[in-house]
């Protein structure tokens, strides 16, 4: 393992040192600020939509978001007598969204040419009073990208938990109006203008079914999905619970798979980015628990004091 591109040290790009692993023709490279997956490619073709080494990790791309993902009412929730206030940093619709863990530097704790493991511990604060110790090891080889969280409480008293992952799976030269989806969800969060879930329905004939397969040509997603199917395929992995495909005009496709550990799988086609990325990708989103799940207690990880939680999601491309 190598630091990425121009030799990056910590300071000198806005994500901190790159760390560069790879396996066959395959690469990836995982940042210090975040452990974000920053690229990930074979033999040249992106599997991932990335971001440059001289920018942040805009539109969430690559990153790891814990204690919570997604969106957070008002960014205020209380848990065993606590109240937590976090910044609004969706402020057009008054949330908080997407942790407290991505913008943080991220521990170096083991490293080899096909794999690596960084660690962050996350301080008592007033939007999250309680010890969280996160730690990700990627590892890359004849199955793709494989991806390992834990989470392990580290305070005195239980503590709310939730994760999410954020990459972005490579549009190619069309954008997503190009590729098809495949998803094998049975139910979609109906949710407000803010992004809050209020309920579900059943996708079943409707515009929310990809259980076969659909183009995104003219579809706009920034959606939420549970109750997920195992989709017996070839493309499934041996050891996960469901998978998500996106295909392209091509003939190539890009699988993200995920373990038990994650129920729910947001599904976002860039639309609200910056013009020039917008649909450049299709963010597939595995996570614990669905949106403002601190606030709602919806599906919520409670880690008793010294509990560890851990889930484990991979890519893969058939190029």
């Amino acid at each position: 393992m190598h630091d990425g591109p121009e030799g990056a040290a910590t300071g000198t790009v806005p994500s901190g040192r790159q760390f560069s692993i790879s396996h066959g023709d395959a690469t990836a490279i995982v940042t210090e600020v975040g452990a974000g997956l920053r690229e990930l490619s074979v033999a040249g073709d992106a599997v991932v939509w990335g971001y440059p080494l001289s920018e942040m990790a805009g539109g969430g791309r690559g990153q790891l978001l814990a204690p919570w993902p997604n969106r957070l009412e008002d960014g205020t929730y209380r848990f065993a007598g606590l109240t937590a206030h976090a910044a609004l940093d969706e402020p057009d619709r008054r949330n908080a969204i997407h942790g407290l863990v991505r913008w943080l530097v991220w521990s170096l704790r083991d490293e080899a040419a096909d794999r690596l493991t960084l660690s962050c511990e996350l301080a008592p604060q007033p939007a999250y009073p309680w010890r969280l110790a996160l730690e990700v090891t990627y590892v890359l080889g004849s199955d793709g990208l494989v991806v390992q969280a834990t989470a392990q409480n580290r305070s005195s008293t239980a503590a709310p938990f939730g994760m999410g992952f954020h990459p972005y799976l490579a549009a190619g030269p069309l954008g997503a109006d190009g590729c098809s989806l495949r998803l094998g969800a049975r139910r979609h969060l109906l949710c407000d203008e803010r992004g809050l879930p209020f309920g579900s329905a059943s996708v079943e004939g409707g515009p929310y079914d990809f259980s076969s397969g659909r183009s995104l040509a003219g579809v706009h997603l920034d959606d939420c999905f549970t109750d997920m199917a195992a989709t017996p395929d070839e493309e499934r992995p041996d050891g996960s619970a469901w998978h998500v495909t996106l295909s392209r005009p091509d003939g190539s496709r890009c699988t993200l798979w995920a373990d038990s550990a994650w129920p729910y799988v947001m599904i976002y086609t860039g639309d609200t980015l910056a013009p020039e990325d917008r649909r450049r990708g299709v963010a597939v989103e595995p996570m614990t628990c669905p949106p403002n799940a601190l606030r709602s207690g919806d599906s919520i990880v409670t880690l008793a004091a010294g509990g560890r939680w851990s889930g484990r999601f991979g890519i893969r491309a058939l190029f």
